[in-house]
């Protein structure tokens, strides 16, 4: 009978450790991924404002040294990240296939013009520098048209300031909401054993004794914890730099040193706290109010 008490006290006490562990590390692991996206929204925004495409059209008289020499000042220019010349064949065989039929045989001529596609750094797409490099690149005597979407680079730096400001207001309420449910999660644990530690405190023992034991094994299980959320995140991180290598996740090494140290230090501070006040509270409790 008393190793069968023996066991299934063994198992509890087993399956509280494990549940204190697992909503420590999953609480973690979404506050680091949160966290990563914070750190992130910055370069996220950048990435989708350098899709954005200044297409300088040329005219048929256009020599080619002119086109050449075009091409290569804005390949140099200090907003443009890329700059690639497109002939007036190649955008006719590209639209051919887009809209599945030899157009030009349909119409008898090329209406395509020769172009050269300009993207943008993230830090020069703003409506009011676009506009004054389009005014720029429109000078040229051989220049035609100059196009881009306005309406989509206004859309997209107000998108991007909104956003940013959402996911900074909701890193702050998850942090909270993290910080109470590890909390929780500790105090339900300590609230099993209060009727231990009050029998050590009628003994003799005094408040500090008592609090060594509970606050060193919620660190340690905070750690594992810890331990726990870092490994998914490495593993969510991998993911993410396999499938979008354009984004560059794991070129920012201190950033990401400096979150997993964050990460981890969150978890072992939370878990001090938490059973700190804990068991503080239960010592201060009336014998007769441990029932309730």
């Amino acid at each position: 009978m008393s190793q069968y008490i023996e066991r299934y006290q063994r198992r509890k006490l087993i399956s509280s450790y494990f549940s204190v562990v697992l909503s420590i590390g999953l609480v973690l692991f979404l506050l680091g991924a949160l966290g990563l996206l914070v750190l992130n929204t910055k370069k996220l925004g950048d990435h989708f404002k350098e899709q954005i495409t200044i297409s300088v059209f040329l005219k048929d008289s256009a020599k080619p040294v002119e086109i050449d020499q075009l091409q290569k000042s804005l390949a140099l220019a200090e907003y443009t990240k890329s700059a690639e010349y497109i002939s007036k064949e190649d955008a006719a065989e590209q639209y051919s296939e887009d809209i599945g039929e030899n157009f030009v045989e349909f119409l008898g001529y090329n209406p395509l013009k020769n172009s050269i596609d300009v993207h943008l750094k993230a830090d020069f797409v703003s409506p009011e520098q676009i506009t004054e490099i389009a005014e720029g690149i429109a000078e040229k005597t051989y220049v035609d048209e100059v196009s881009y979407d306005k309406p989509l680079i206004e859309l997209l730096n107000d998108n991007a300031r909104k956003i940013g400001l959402w996911i900074l207001v909701a890193s702050i309420i998850f942090t909270v909401i993290a910080v109470l449910l590890i909390n929780s999660s500790i105090r339900l644990s300590i609230y099993s054993k209060r009727f231990i530690i009050k029998t050590m405190q009628m003994v003799g023992a005094t408040k500090k004794f008592i609090r060594r034991p509970f606050i060193w094994t919620n660190i340690k299980l905070g750690m594992i914890g810890a331990l726990v959320a870092l490994i998914s995140l490495g593993i969510l991180l991998y993911y993410l730099n396999k499938n979008f290598p354009e984004l560059n996740l794991l070129d920012d090494y201190p950033i990401l040193i400096l979150l997993f140290v964050g990460v981890f230090g969150l978890g072992v501070a939370i878990s001090w706290a938490s059973t700190h006040f804990a068991t503080q509270r239960f010592l201060n409790l009336r014998t007769d109010h441990l029932y309730y």
